[in-house]
Formats: C-alpha cells, sequence, structure tokens
C-alpha cells in the first residue's frame, strides 16, 4: 500500500479524541475507560484474568507493500484472540498502543483500527486504552488483551499426559501458502517450472486464509468448558515449533502421523504446483491460528460427536509418547523420524 509523504502532521490528543470516539464502547463493567490515566474495571467474581500482549513490527510481522492498514489491524487483534482462545477463555478488553511514523496521518491510524475493531467488536472486545507515539523508522503495533475463565478453569500446555491424543482445529499450512503468493517469496525448494497451474480461488483462499485469520474463540471455550483437552496451545509459529512448546511444559513426547495432518485442497494445489511437500509446509507454516491440543483417549468418541455437532474441524494427528521418545513423525513410507523445528523464530 503506498502512502504520500504530503500528510498532514498528526495532532497527538486531537487523535485520540478521535480514535476514543469512533472505536470506544462501553459495558457493564467498565467502571472508566478512555479518558484518565487507568481503565477501572469490575471484577468478576469468582473468576481468572488472562493477560497476553504482542508486539507487531513493520517489515518482520507485516509488509505495507502487500497488506492494507485494515489486514494489519485486523491479524494483530486476531494474533492476541488466538492466545485467549487457546486459554479457553472468553476475550473482555483490549488496549493498543501504536508508534507511527511521520508519513502517517490520521486517515492511516483510522484505517488501522477499522481493521482492529472489525476483528474485536463481534467478539464483544471494548476497546479501553493504549498509548501513541512518534517513530523514525516504521509502524509499530502493540495490542494487550485481556480475557476470562471462571476460577480454576482453563487450558494450559502443561497437562499433556503420555497416551493422550493430539488434535489440531481447521487446516495448516494456508498462511505460509497466502504469504508466498503475496510477497511472490521464493519458496523452499528452487522451482524454475510450475507443474501446474494454481486456480485463481486457490489463490484467493490462501491470501484470505493470511490477510484475515480465524481465532478459534468457540473451540478453546468449548474445550475448556466441557473439559475434553488435556493442554492446548494456538499454532501462531507453527505445528513443529508449538508442539515443542506444548511438550517441554508438559515434559513428554510426541509421535506425529504426516498422513493425517489436515491440508486444505488450496494448499495442496500450491504445494504441487511449485513441487513442495504440503505436508512440509503444513509443519512449517506459522500464523494459521489454529489451536493445537491433547486429550485422553476415552473422549475421542465424545470429542468427534460433539464438534460435528458444533461445525468444529477438528483432527486427531498423533499421541503423546514419554519424554524420552522425543518429538516424532510417521512419513508416508513408513519410517520414523525426528521432527526439525522449521517454525518462525525471532532472532534465528
Amino acid at each position: 500500500m503506498a502512502l504520500r509523504k504530503a500528510q498532514p502532521r498528526i495532532r497527538e490528543f486531537a487523535l485520540i479524541r478521535t480514535l476514543a470516539r469512533r472505536f470506544a464502547r462501553h459495558n457493564t463493567q467498565l467502571i472508566r475507560g478512555i479518558g484518565d490515566d487507568a481503565a477501572v474495571l469490575a471484577a468478576p467474581a469468582p473468576g481468572w484474568w488472562h493477560v497476553t500482549t504482542d508486539l507487531l513490527a513493520d517489515g518482520i510481522h507485516f509488509d505495507l507493500r502487500t497488506a492494507s492498514l485494515e489486514s494489519v489491524g485486523y491479524r494483530a487483534a486476531m494474533a492476541n484472540l488466538s492466545d485467549i482462545a487457546a486459554m479457553g477463555a472468553v476475550p473482555r478488553y483490549v488496549l493498543i498502543s501504536l508508534a507511527i511514523p511521520s508519513e502517517f496521518g490520521t486517515r492511516q491510524v483510522v484505517q488501522l483500527y477499522t481493521g482492529l475493531m472489525q476483528a474485536c467488536r463481534p467478539r464483544h472486545v471494548v476497546l479501553i486504552g493504549g498509548d501513541t507515539s512518534a517513530s523514525s523508522t516504521g509502524l509499530f503495533v502493540s495490542l494487550t488483551l485481556l480475557g476470562t475463565t471462571k476460577t480454576g478453569r482453563a487450558l494450559f500446555r502443561h497437562g499433556a499426559r503420555v497416551g493422550d491424543d493430539i488434535y489440531v482445529t481447521g487446516t495448516l499450512g494456508d498462511s505460509l501458502a497466502g504469504l508466498r503468493l503475496l510477497a511472490q517469496m521464493p519458496s523452499t525448494r528452487p522451482v524454475y517450472r510450475m507443474v501446474s497451474p494454481l486456480r485463481a480461488s486457490h489463490k484467493k483462499f490462501l491470501i484470505n486464509r493470511h490477510l484475515h485469520p480465524t481465532a478459534r474463540l468457540a473451540e478453546g471455550q468449548w474445550l475448556n468448558n466441557a473439559r475434553q483437552a488435556t493442554a492446548a496451545i494456538d499454532l501462531s509459529d507453527g505445528l513443529s515449533g508449538d508442539l515443542r512448546h506444548l511438550c517441554e511444559e508438559s515434559r513428554v513426547g510426541a509421535e506425529i502421523d504426516l498422513g493425517m495432518l489436515p491440508i486444505s485442497a488450496a494448499c495442496r494445489a500450491y504445494a504441487e504446483s511449485r513441487r513442495l511437500d504440503a505436508a512440509l509446509i503444513a509443519l512449517t507454516g506459522g500464523e494459521d491460528y489454529e489451536l493445537l491440543f491433547t486429550a485422553a483417549p476415552v473422549k475421542r468418541a465424545t470429542i468427534a460427536r460433539h464438534a460435528r455437532a458444533r461445525g468444529f474441524h477438528v483432527t486427531r494427528i498423533g499421541t503423546i509418547r514419554s519424554r524420552l521418545f522425543g518429538i516424532r513423525m510417521n512419513t508416508p513410507d513408513g519410517t520414523l523420524k525426528p521432527i526439525p523445528n522449521m517454525s518462525y523464530e525471532h532472532f534465528r
């Protein structure tokens, strides 16, 4: 998205008033929102608060040459909502802080907030504050999201037990494929001739999955409230890395069947068109914002039945093993191999 230099300078307090007027809302538990030194909330009783935060940087988490400001805001909100979903919590409030480059005017900031609130408002998330600063380098977006569960009722990463089934929601690898289509990045394996063309509908699906992901809030709350899952994590960095995080916290190992990974027809078509392994994309790709969770084998039929009834796409992909087993995958040729950590990691 091209931004002209000749934008009017932002007046900080006028901007804050504009954002508060257009995007702030109230609910019965919000005593005081934007306008004081801190927001004041009436705590639910009894209950637990869940707090998560994310920092997104221009050139690292998004590229304004290929993404609109609305989509940047939308994805930023969904990243935080996905963290809340993984805890099985209900999202309640959001604080948004920006470092704004000099070429931005109020119009660009409003576009960003529009995307943020398009993700938040349907989930009844109320904007209660934040901060603004000038930036000499690029756009930085920081979100803090608060959610709640009943006291003693939450999903954690540390609850997986040996013998548990491993599940994921949705399909994997779509966001990475969409990102590569947007940026026209070279694929992980050199490709000089496409094996088959990629249909426009497949391109549209994959790009939308990258720009407009969906946090699995309903699935997380169901797994938590019905006590179906023993542990959970959201897939923000990629299956190979996030599975490792869950196993480390639970002090267990894992065995994944590559042939069971849920991969969309569009992602398979993308992989075929570029002579790639679709399962490798599913293992590597981050920012799908699906849920990875574990559950006792005795829950298998119940999970399948209730997921169908609720319209949730849930796939069993493996089993929790002992810590000494490590983290391995069954390949199509029947061999058992370690899963390398191919997920995104800052500073690596």
